[in-house]
């Protein structure tokens, strides 16, 4: 069977919650951590870590912190010992790439993976792209994204131009305003994002079939797993013994998902078989040469 069917797809987000960019419609928590709570933060990522490393199943790992992980040591270091455990076929993180890129020498870029967002009211385009630049000559795998606001089209046009082809600029659709995008609009942005349209529409979910739940799940910072960012109910805790036992397929319960991290992983969307080995990173299987949603 294939390998990506049958890992663990971890989402893991912890305590942390501090972030270097203030972005106005940024909807995580915008918090400055103390000293404490950073180590708090750091020593239940390692246990995490220490965790994964007890495995005897293929894991792909995204981390989705609530707010700038790359700028903390103790995230780079999880991700150069992650990808160092022969059994994690993939450990990626989300961020805003402002970060040194030292660390990634430490890592088997085999396994590592980025999934950058460009944020244009924090950092100028000239910047965001010179850092890209440097990830691609150490041979880093990144995918970069922007949000799709209508005061970003013309920046969101310059970045794909900028960018080189076998990079993949996704964009987030804003999705605050009913029918936001006009025909023309909804056209222009799958011209630069093939996939646009999947994150236009919420993804009716409820009663469906998604591998939240069994193959796929979240994990906080005490060991919590849910099926997903989205649905509270609790799985079980990673670190209890009866924890894989209790992994399970079963119907979405949410009436629609909205997100990209938790629709990719329902089953008849056919997006495992679009994303392939770039699932957890977001980096479409076929790009350059993608075709668009039927």
């Amino acid at each position: 069977m294939n390998e990506a069917l049958t890992a663990w797809h971890i989402l893991y987000r912890g305590p942390l919650s501090s972030c270097n960019y203030a972005c106005g419609y940024c909807p995580f928590a915008k918090t400055r951590n103390t000293a404490a709570e950073l180590a708090d933060d750091a020593r239940r990522l390692e246990r995490f870590v220490e965790w994964v490393g007890t495995r005897e199943r293929d894991i792909r790992i995204l981390f989705t912190p609530w707010g700038e992980a790359l700028i903390h040591r103790a995230y780079q270091n999880a991700l150069a010992d992650l990808t160092r455990m022969p059994h994690v076929r993939r450990a990626a993180i989300q961020t805003n790439l402002s970060c040194a890129l030292e660390w990634t020498e430490r890592c088997d870029l085999s396994r590592l993976a980025l999934w950058t967002t460009w944020h244009p009211t924090e950092a100028t385009m000239e910047r965001f792209l010179t850092k890209c630049q440097e990830a691609m000559r150490r041979g880093v795998r990144f995918s970069v994204g922007v949000v799709g606001r209508r005061e970003a089209f013309d920046d969101i046009r310059r970045l794909r131009e900028a960018l080189p082809p076998e990079i993949y600029l996704w964009v987030n659709a804003w999705k605050r305003v009913p029918d936001y995008y006009s025909a023309n609009e909804l056209a222009m942005m799958e011209s630069t994002d093939p996939h646009f349209r999947w994150n236009v529409t919420p993804q009716a979910s409820r009663g469906k079939a998604c591998r939240g739940g069994h193959t796929a799940f979240t994990v906080d910072g005490e060991g919590e797993a849910r099926r997903c960012h989205f649905i509270p109910g609790k799985i079980g805790n990673i670190y209890d013994d009866d924890f894989a036992a209790r992994l399970a397929p079963s119907p979405c319960t949410a009436a629609e998902c909205r997100c990209h991290i938790g629709y990719v992983h329902m089953t008849d969307l056919g997006l495992y078989d679009v994303y392939g080995d770039g699932v957890m990173e977001r980096i479409p299987a076929q790009w350059p040469q993608v075709s668009t949603r039927g």
